[in-house]
C-alpha cells in the first residue's frame, strides 16, 4: 500500500472534513433554494431541508460521540453506520412530509426526496460493504445542480474526485468504495430529482 506524506495527509484531512456530507448538503440546499423563482421562499425551504438533513443528523452524531456510541464524526465503522442511517432517514422523512403538506416548491421537495432515496440505496449496501457516503452525497449534489440549476455545474466534477482521493488517502475507503459511492449518488439522486422535477 502506498504511504502518503504528512502534508498529503493534512490535505486529505482538510478535504474530507471541509467537504463532508453536511457541508455539501448545506451548499446544495442554499444554491438550489436561491435558484427558485421566488428566491426568499426557496431559501426558507433550503433552511428547512438543512435543519432536517444536516443539523439534526450532526447533532445526533455529536451526541453519539459524547456518549461513546461512535468515535468520530464520519462514523467510520460500517456496523455503526447501520444504526445511524435509519435515524437520518427518519429526520429526512419528516422534512419531506412537512414539505408536501405545506406545498414547498417542487424542486426543493424533489431535492429532499432524492436525499432520502440515496440513503435508502446506501443502507442495504452498508450491511456488507462500506460504500463512501462522502462521494455519494457530493456526486448526487452535483447531479442535482446540473439538472436543477445549470449544466455549468458539471465543471465542479473534479471536486468529487478530490473528495474520493481524500477518503482513499486517509484509508477510510478503498478506490472501489469511492467509485461505487460516486456512481450510486449520481444515478440515484440525479435520477430521482430528474424524475420529480
Amino acid at each position: 500500500m502506498t504511504t502518503i506524506t504528512a502534508a498529503e495527509n493534512r490535505t486529505a484531512r482538510a478535504v474530507t472534513d471541509g467537504l463532508e456530507p453536511k457541508n455539501v448538503i448545506l451548499a446544495l440546499c442554499l444554491v438550489l433554494g436561491a435558484a427558485q423563482d421566488d428566491m426568499l421562499v426557496g431559501l426558507a425551504w433550503a433552511i428547512h431541508a438543512i435543519v432536517f438533513a444536516a443539523v439534526i443528523p450532526m447533532a445526533y452524531i455529536k451526541y453519539g460521540i459524547r456518549s461513546g456510541r461512535w468515535n468520530d464524526r464520519h462514523v467510520g465503522q460500517r456496523e455503526r453506520r447501520l444504526r445511524l442511517i435509519p435515524v437520518i432517514m427518519a429526520s429526512v422523512g419528516i422534512a419531506i412530509a412537512t414539505m408536501v403538506l405545506l406545498e414547498a416548491p417542487a424542486q426543493m421537495t424533489a431535492l429532499v426526496v432524492a436525499m432520502l432515496a440515496t440513503l435508502a440505496a446506501i443502507l442495504p449496501v452498508t450491511a456488507f460493504w462500506k460504500i463512501s457516503v462522502h462521494t455519494s452525497v457530493s456526486a448526487g449534489a452535483l447531479a442535482m445542480l446540473v439538472i436543477g440549476v445549470n449544466v455549468w455545474w458539471a465543471a465542479a466534477c473534479p471536486l468529487v474526485g478530490l473528495i474520493g482521493w481524500s477518503r482513499v488517502a486517509l484509508r477510510d475507503h478503498t478506490l472501489g468504495q469511492v467509485v461505487a459511492g460516486t456512481v450510486l449518488g449520481s444515478l440515484v439522486a440525479g435520477g430521482v430529482f430528474a424524475w420529480l422535477t
